[in-house]
């Protein structure tokens, strides 16, 4: 609004960030980041009034400003209220990833296919494996006899897939034929398919955090199972962002 309106000549200031800086204290850095937040969001209304109501704070909008378009607007307004900046700052992530995603998937239709290094550096979750010498022994022992590393590869890891869900199906089954739950506590056999599944990081496709809880995608509320198919181990932010989202389907079935 000093910006606006001019504000900062009835106090003497030649700009709105000499004004800033005399009258609140605010640096240049702040005042520009403010501005040009705000100029993002001009043209998204449900976003841009919460920045000028001060009802959601600059250090959250300013990490959504560049992914929030007309379509999610909504979305985010709702997603900034309820989350941490922490949280906040992982869904802006998420939607930059996916949105490559969408753009590496329009350039394959198109007959555009990028080259396995470009994706590589396009990916910021690819990490160089690091094996150990026996393995690279092994692998080089065998690569010399003639036989496809590559292929035999692809098959150990699509059997350990397999192994995996044949698993969580024999789990599901039994838990069919048991009594409905009384607690979250998770059974010790599903916890470890799950970590055999995905380790000890967040399921989240492209998040390398730690899971610190499993989450239940089905609400227990209204379906309390430990079903391994519905069951997510999650980081802290992925955590939070999950229950947001169940909280807003609360809140509209209650309008309903």
């Amino acid at each position: 609004e000093v910006e606006k309106r001019k504000l900062y000549l009835r106090e003497g200031c030649s700009s709105v960030v000499e004004f800033a800086k005399k009258v609140g204290g605010v640096s240049e850095e702040q005042v520009r980041r403010v501005l040009r937040v705000e100029e993002d969001l001009r043209d998204k209304p449900q976003l841009h009034e919460l920045l000028v109501s001060g009802e959601v704070s600059i250090n959250k909008l300013a990490k959504i400003h560049t992914v929030a378009t007309s379509e999610n607007q909504e979305m985010l307004a709702n997603q900034v209220q309820m989350l941490s900046a922490r949280a906040v700052e992982t869904l802006a992530r998420d939607i930059r990833t996916m949105s490559q995603i969408i753009d590496t998937s329009k350039q394959i239709s198109f007959g555009h296919v990028p080259s396995e290094a470009s994706l590589w550096e396009e990916s910021p979750s690819q990490h160089t494996l690091e094996l150990s010498e026996e393995v690279r022994g092994r692998l080089s022992a065998l690569k010399n006899k003639g036989i496809d590393i590559n292929e035999l590869l692809m098959e150990l890891l699509d059997q350990r897939e397999q192994a995996i869900q044949k698993e969580k199906e024999e789990i599901a089954k039994v838990l069919q034929h048991q009594d409905k739950p009384e607690t979250r506590y998770i059974p010790v056999r599903t916890r470890k398919i799950l970590a055999k599944e995905y380790g000890t990081k967040c399921s989240r496709t492209g998040c390398n955090k730690p899971s610190v809880d499993t989450h239940h995608e089905k609400r227990w509320s209204l379906d309390p199972t430990h079903d391994p198919h519905y069951l997510a181990p999650l980081c802290e932010e992925h955590h939070e962002i999950a229950h947001t989202i169940d909280l807003r389907y609360q809140e509209k079935k209650r309008k309903r």
